[in-house]
C-alpha cells in the first residue's frame, strides 16, 4: 500500500467547515487560476504542480457518513481516487448507484485496510475531521496534507475532529504557496 495522507482544506483556525456544515471561501481558491484540473476546477501554476501528482497518486478515499450525506457520495463518481470507502453504521442507502465503487463499513481501521487494498498500490486519502482524527490516533496516517485559506472561521467542525491528546507532526516537507492557499504536507512523527 502507499502512503496514508489525512487531508482537507482547513481555515486558519482549523476548521473544515462551520457549524452547520458550510465551507465558506474554504474552496474559492479552486476557482481562482487558469490551470484546469477538472470541471469547475482552475487553480494557480503552483496549486496544479502540487495537487496533480497527489491526486493522481490516490488510488482510494476513506471519508465518514456526515461527507457521503452532504455531497450525496458525489453522485457515485469519486472525486479523486477509483474507489471510496464510507465509515457509517449505517448501509449503503438502497437503490443508491448500485454501480458505483463505494464500500460502507463500520470501523474505521477496518476501512483504511480496505482502502489500502483497493488502492492497488496506491495512496489512500483520509479526509480529515472525525473520521481522520481516529485513523490518526489510531496510527494509521502516514502524513497530514493541508490546504490552509486565509479564512478564520471561529467555530465548526474541526479538522482533527475530537482528537484528544497530542500527536507529534515532522517539519512539513512540502510547503507550496498558492493564490488564497497554503499547501502543507507533514509527515507523522513515529
Amino acid at each position: 500500500m502507499g502512503n496514508v495522507i489525512m487531508h482537507n482544506v482547513v481555515s486558519v483556525d482549523g476548521f473544515i467547515a462551520d457549524e452547520h456544515d458550510q465551507v465558506g471561501p474554504l474552496f474559492d481558491w479552486y476557482a481562482n487560476g487558469d490551470v484546469r484540473l477538472a470541471e469547475g476546477i482552475s487553480v494557480s501554476e503552483a496549486s496544479a504542480a502540487y495537487v496533480k501528482p497527489i491526486w493522481a497518486g490516490i488510488g482510494a478515499m476513506v471519508i465518514g457518513r456526515r461527507l457521503f450525506d452532504l455531497t450525496n457520495g458525489w453522485e457515485g463518481r469519486p472525486s479523486v481516487g477509483d474507489h471510496v470507502v464510507v465509515v457509517s453504521h449505517r448501509p449503503r442507502p438502497e437503490g443508491w448507484h448500485p454501480e458505483a465503487p463505494y464500500h460502507f463499513v463500520d470501523d474505521v481501521a477496518q476501512a483504511v485496510e480496505l482502502a489500502g487494498k483497493l488502492a492497488g498500490g496506491r495512496d489512500v486519502a483520509v479526509a480529515a475531521g472525525e473520521v481522520g482524527g481516529q485513523a490518526l490516533a489510531l496510527g494509521l496516517v502516514d502524513e497530514v496534507a493541508m490546504d490552509v485559506v486565509p479564512v478564520v472561521f471561529g467555530s465548526g467542525r474541526r479538522y482533527f475532529g475530537s482528537l484528544d491528546g497530542q500527536r507529534l507532526l515532522a517539519d512539513p516537507h512540502v510547503v507550496v504557496q498558492g493564490d488564497r492557499v497554503l499547501h502543507l504536507l507533514f509527515r507523522v512523527r513515529r
